[in-house]
């Protein structure tokens, strides 16, 4: 199989479906993008592992690295390597000391994991040829952020606008509070949203 590895570009609200967000992987060595729609709970597990947020507890795929570990089994890579009428397949490659399993999972799962475990993710060319595309929004997001849209592993912020403006009437001190509040909640996004806003202030 000739593969060809991806790195996350981000997540940004989904523009076809209600509720749900839009996971863009991106070609390392091209231009071409390829946009997978998830649930909002799996754009949360990747979302904070983007943004280096560090849950109070373990969520499930910080509980599966975990186990993992435990037991001495290495995640080596997760491989894209289906494309049929409009899901995507993915699949772990796992090393347990003896031997090279592969397991099945959800794309959404496979990429949760992959940024956890901090291993390469792949796809075919077959799949870029019939999913690839360069999304308009990249562009914005490239202005918007001073970045070249083909950089990897660039989170595309879930943003709340009118959430985004009463940040502004806080004081850096409140918003150190309201973060605090939001990671203890695992409330990701608005973490997100502070987060930023924190870091906008400081600049000034």
């Amino acid at each position: 199989m000739n593969k060809v590895k991806l790195n996350v570009l981000g997540i940004s609200y989904s523009q076809t479906q209600t509720g749900a967000y839009a996971l863009v992987l991106a070609e390392e060595n091209g231009r071409r993008r390829i946009p997978i729609i998830v649930g909002g709970f799996e754009a949360q597990a990747i979302a904070i592992q983007l943004e280096g947020l560090k849950p109070p507890r373990p969520l499930t795929h910080d509980l599966f690295l975990n186990f993992a570990h435990t037991f001495n089994i290495d995640l080596l890579e997760i491989t894209v390597y289906k494309l049929e009428e409009g899901v995507f397949y993915s699949k772990l490659t796992c090393d347990n000391g003896q031997r090279i399993i592969e397991i099945d999972a959800r794309t959404s799962d496979a990429i949760a994991l992959a940024l956890r475990f901090k291993c390469p993710i792949y796809t075919t060319e077959e799949i870029l040829k019939k999913a690839g595309i360069i999304l308009d929004f990249e562009k914005e997001a490239a202005v918007q952020t001073g970045n070249d849209p083909a950089s990897p592993s660039r989170s595309i912020h879930v943003q709340d606008p009118t959430f985004a403006d009463e940040l502004k009437n806080n004081n850096l001190q409140e918003l150190k509070d309201m973060l605090n509040e939001a990671i203890l909640e695992e409330n990701y996004e608005k973490a997100s949203q502070i987060r930023d806003e924190i870091n906008r202030r400081k600049k000034e």
